[in-house]
Formats: C-alpha cells, sequence, structure tokens
C-alpha cells in the first residue's frame, strides 16, 4: 500500500451499504427526525450493546445532557466527573445549573480513579459520569459499588469507546443512562449524532418526550414540559444503520493497528523514550485513539514532537487538558490532579484510523525513533 503523503490522525470507514441506505433515505424523501432508518438504528444498536432501549440524538454532548435532565439533575446539584476527557463531559452538567466535581486518573488505565471516587461525595452529590478514555474501559464495577452504596446514579460516557469490553461486557451497558457520540472521528460515524441507552422503561419514554421538545407522546402538538430539539435525522440514521453492522470489523481493525503500533514502538518504549497505552486485564480497549506518552528520555518535548511529526506528514493531536485548567472550571476545582497533570503533558494520540497501513505504521515508528537519534 502507498504511503499516504498525510497520513490523518482520524478518519471515517464509509462503504457501498453506507451509500445504499442513504440513497434510500433521499428516495423515499425521509430525510428529516421521522423516517424508518431511526427505529431500525436505535434498536441496532442499542442491541449490540446488551441493552433494552436506543434514543437517538444530534450529537453526544445532547446525549449527556439529555441523560441528566431525565434524571432530574438540577441547580444545586454535584456530578462527579473526571478532570481528564473532553469538555463536553462537564459542559452538560453546567447546562444542567449543576456543578461537576473533577476527579483525577487513574496512573494504571488513565480513566477516572474509583479510589478517589469517594472522597468527593457529599450530601449534594447526585451522579457519576464515567468516561471510557480514547476507548479503555473504566472499573465498572467498583464505579456502580460506589454508586449503590451512595444511592447515586451513573451516566457512562461511552463517546470513544464503542465495542469496548469491560469483564466481557460491553461498555454502556452498566450505567441507568449510558450515551455514546457518532461524531466523524468515532469508530462508527453519522457524521454528527449520538444515542443515550437504557434498561428503564420510564427513563427511555422521558428521554423520548424530552428530545422532542416535550410533545405529550399521546397528544400531538401538547406540550407538559419544556424539551428540546434533539433529535437526529433519518439520513443520519442510514448511516449509522450501516456502520453498526460494521462495528465488529472496525474495532478489529483498530486492535489490530494498535499491535502494529506495540510491536514497533516495543524498542523505544524499552528504552523509557516513550510509553505505550495502557489495557488492564478486565478489558478489552478499542483504541479510539492510540495514545502514547512521551518521556523525557526521547529528548524533546511532546509539542515539539507534535512540530516534527507535522514535517514529516504525520498528523498527531495532544491528549486533553485537564478541564480544572479551562477557564470555565478554574474556579471551581480544588486541589491538585498530577496523574490528569503528567498524561495530559506528555500525552500524544497518533493516526489511529481504520485506514493506517502497516507501512504508515513503520513511518511513524521510524519518524518518532530518529527523533531521539536527532537529540542524542
Amino acid at each position: 500500500m502507498t504511503v499516504r503523503s498525510v497520513i490523518p490522525v482520524a478518519e471515517t470507514s464509509l462503504g457501498q451499504e453506507e451509500l445504499n441506505n442513504a440513497t434510500e433515505a433521499i428516495r423515499s424523501g425521509w430525510i428529516s427526525s421521522q423516517g424508518p432508518f431511526i427505529v431500525e438504528f436505535e434498536h441496532k444498536f442499542a442491541q449490540y450493546c446488551g441493552v433494552r432501549h436506543g434514543i437517538a440524538t444530534a450529537n453526544g454532548t445532547v446525549a449527556l445532557h439529555l441523560a441528566l435532565k431525565a434524571l432530574g439533575i438540577g441547580k444545586g446539584d454535584e456530578v462527579i466527573v473526571p478532570v481528564l476527557t473532553f469538555i463536553a463531559t462537564a459542559n452538560a452538567v453546567t447546562y444542567c445549573n449543576a456543578r461537576p466535581i473533577f476527579v483525577d486518573s487513574d496512573p494504571r488505565y488513565w480513566c477516572i480513579d474509583p479510589s478517589k471516587i469517594e472522597r468527593s461525595i457529599t450530601s449534594k452529590t447526585r451522579a457519576i459520569i464515567p468516561v471510557h478514555l480514547y476507548g479503555h474501559p473504566c472499573d465498572m464495577d467498583a464505579i456502580m459499588g460506589i454508586a449503590r452504596r451512595h444511592n447515586l446514579y451513573v451516566i457512562e460516557d461511552a463517546a470513544e469507546a464503542h465495542g469496548a469490553l469491560y469483564k466481557d461486557r460491553k461498555v454502556g451497558s452498566f450505567g441507568h443512562i449510558n450515551c455514546f457520540s457518532f461524531f466523524g472521528n468515532k469508530i462508527i460515524s453519522t457524521g454528527e449524532g449520538g444515542m443515550c441507552l437504557t434498561n428503564d422503561d420510564g427513563l427511555a419514554g422521558k428521554m423520548r418526550i424530552l428530545r422532542d421538545h416535550g410533545m405529550n407522546p399521546n397528544r400531538r402538538y401538547w406540550y407538559d414540559v419544556v424539551g428540546f430539539n434533539y433529535r437526529m435525522t433519518n439520513l443520519q440514521a442510514a448511516v449509522g444503520t450501516a456502520q453498526v453492522d460494521r462495528l465488529d470489523e472496525l474495532v478489529a481493525r483498530r486492535r489490530r493497528l494498535a499491535q502494529s503500533y506495540a510491536e514497533g514502538f516495543g524498542a523505544l518504549a524499552d528504552r523509557g523514550w516513550i510509553t505505550l497505552p495502557p489495557e488492564m486485564p478486565w478489558a478489552r480497549s478499542v483504541y479510539w485513539m492510540y495514545s502514547i506518552l512521551v518521556e523525557d528520555g526521547l529528548g524533546m518535548r511532546r509539542d515539539e514532537v507534535i512540530d516534527a511529526l507535522k514535517g514529516c506528514g504525520i498528523e498527531t493531536r495532544p491528549l486533553f487538558y485537564p478541564l480544572h485548567a479551562m477557564p470555565p472550571y478554574r474556579d471551581s476545582a480544588s486541589g491538585g490532579f498530577p496523574v490528569a497533570e503528567e498524561l495530559s503533558r506528555k500525552g500524544l494520540n497518533l493516526p489511529s484510523g481504520p485506514g493506517v497501513s502497516r507501512e504508515e505504521v513503520d513511518k511513524i515508528v521510524e519518524s518518532v525513533a530518529s527523533l531521539r537519534r536527532v537529540t542524542a
């Protein structure tokens, strides 16, 4: 395979079935927020995750907001959130006039540290939002145990982890409500889009009402509550339906890519120049992003590595910044988050899409290795 002049950090894999479904939706005239593909997509994705109900949404951020509103989270409430995550996780809490309470990462696998959750719980705490960061599952047994002891809701943010397993059970099946994103860089995509999953019949019905402006399901254009326009279009769902059929294949390709990276980077990791992404014995990561840590032994800072690889035609991106460092949340966080801060300072996402070839992996590995030789 030819090595591309620019290897993208993320990409979407679309095939003939996606095109066929989208064409069918267009020809039917059902391209807006009603149509048969929406119901089919909701059912297929929920079934894939082992959950009874799927509620498709306009994107992953509004899926989180919808979940929080359905659970009654509001002014004065606190919701525990990992400090190392995409900002949408905390923003959705803020949309509810609630307060996100940040918790540091576990150094072994980079997700929220359950041992630090309990000390952050107060009389105002209503929920925990664990995030399966970069495709690696959280320790859900520990988190669910904490939630049961303190009578808290759990909302899984599985936006980056379609198909990941925690102890042979798919993520997105543990919480009271579980949220996914189908943005263009996710493992499966509808361009924009998201979904809430739940096994609770009442919550499912409530979310469907809130998603559609709050319209009474038995009396059209009658509104009992203030809702939102958080609906997915049939055209998006047409693409999503085909993507679900390919999900296992797309996960397998990412795991093969991760194995190629691990083999290529083995010597560099052994020398302490980089740290490879973790995978705990109880987890199957889907490596949404293949993330390495740039260690001091490489002789270059992470941002210098980003610039150098860009010059080689290799797109990368840094790990998320800790949320307590962001201007909107600087005043809401107390105490340090040393693990998340170190991960963010060192972390680098390499090209992780399903189209990255073995030859391109070889180029990426050699390019990183050459940086150490330049600085030696």
